[in-house]
């Protein structure tokens, strides 16, 4: 069982659109191995910022693989319960705040002719 997920394990990262595989590499694996010992499924919650940071790392650098039609007896190395974010460039920017007056005031100028 162990060699057989060490030598073509997957990762299962459980998404909103259902469940997405990731096929890592032998190092990789081996890690997966390690992070996932006593657990079959673990919320990304509770991994370290570190241990997020190197599963979002490999999922946008490997992408997930399709599986073919009927594969039910993969060797799973572990379960994510939520996609990790990709957050490459940052939060979306925010618009300057501006006060209620400058909002209000176009409107009021309609009114008034």
């Amino acid at each position: 069982m162990w060699l057989e997920k060490l030598s073509y394990g997957f990762l299962r990262v459980l998404t909103p659109l259902g469940p997405r595989y990731l096929k890592p590499s032998l190092m990789q694996r081996v890690y997966l191995l390690w992070l996932f010992r006593n657990f079959a499924t673990l919320p990304i919650k509770v991994l370290s910022a570190r241990q997020q940071r190197r599963i979002e790392r490999m999922c946008a650098a490997k992408g997930f693989v399709s599986l073919p039609m009927g594969a039910v007896d993969l060797p799973v190395l572990g379960t994510l319960e939520q996609r990790p974010p990709i957050d490459v460039e940052g939060p979306p920017p925010r618009f300057p705040s501006r006060s209620v007056s400058e909002t209000v005031a176009p409107f009021a100028a309609d009114q008034n002719s």
